[in-house]
């Protein structure tokens, strides 16, 4: 382990633990800041916390998290390996979309960690996330398992959208989709990611949404498609 990178990120997390930078301090119980090896050369990205991520201050401890979990497993990985983080770190109301403003206080946050983390490859789970990091207007849909090369603030890394894996949870047929894009993961890593296609995203922001399938209409008020 890299003894002053794990320190740095220690020490920003304690600085982010105190974070007022948007109204979502006012009703959290908990940061949650990320979770995971400092030296990961895969990070993972999802949303915001939800309500067991926001008692216990750690991202994707629920069903969904179970799944990452298992997901992660059948590629020859754990949560030891990688770095959970989410686009926010503070949950918003009912679990309700975020607001720009609070996209904007806390987009810092991720930019640092990446930064940080120095990870080879961010994967992105869901449309949130997927749209805020490549600055696109594409959901999930249509840009999942599909890699692109991105600057994330200073730091340049291999984008990979996801599906959420809690839309596996309510739609079940989708766990093979995500199943078959985690496998893609290990080859992903290996390479250089030279023949990406290159975008440059200095200051992401949110899309318009395309349209969805109908069965995706639910799921896609929880950022899953």
């Amino acid at each position: 382990m890299d003894e002053a990178r794990a320190a740095a990120l220690e020490a920003y997390a304690a600085e982010a633990a105190g974070c007022t930078r948007c109204p979502l301090a006012d009703g959290r119980t908990n940061v949650v800041f990320g979770a995971g090896s400092p030296d990961a050369d895969l990070m993972l990205v999802g949303e915001a916390p939800g309500f067991h991520e926001d008692q216990q201050g750690v991202p994707f401890v629920g069903q969904a998290g179970q799944l990452l979990d298992r997901l992660l497993d059948a590629i020859g990985l754990t949560r030891g390996d990688v770095y959970v983080a989410n686009t926010l770190k503070c949950r918003p109301p009912g679990n309700r979309d975020p607001h720009p403003d609070e996209i904007a206080a806390c987009e810092p946050h991720l930019f640092r960690q990446i930064e940080l983390v120095q990870p080879r490859v961010v994967a992105t789970l869901g449309n949130f996330a997927t749209k805020l990091l490549s600055g696109r207007p594409l959901g999930i849909t249509r840009v999942h398992g599909q890699e692109l090369e991105v600057t994330l603030g200073t730091t340049n890394v291999m984008l990979y959208p996801l599906y959420h894996p809690a839309a596996a949870l309510y739609t079940p047929s989708m766990l093979a989709v995500l199943e078959a894009d985690f496998s893609r993961i290990p080859e992903l890593l290996r390479r250089p990611g030279a023949d990406a296609e290159r975008a440059i995203v200095p200051r992401p922001g949110l899309a318009v949404e395309e349209p969805l399938p109908a069965a995706a209409g639910a799921q896609a008020q929880l950022g899953l498609f």
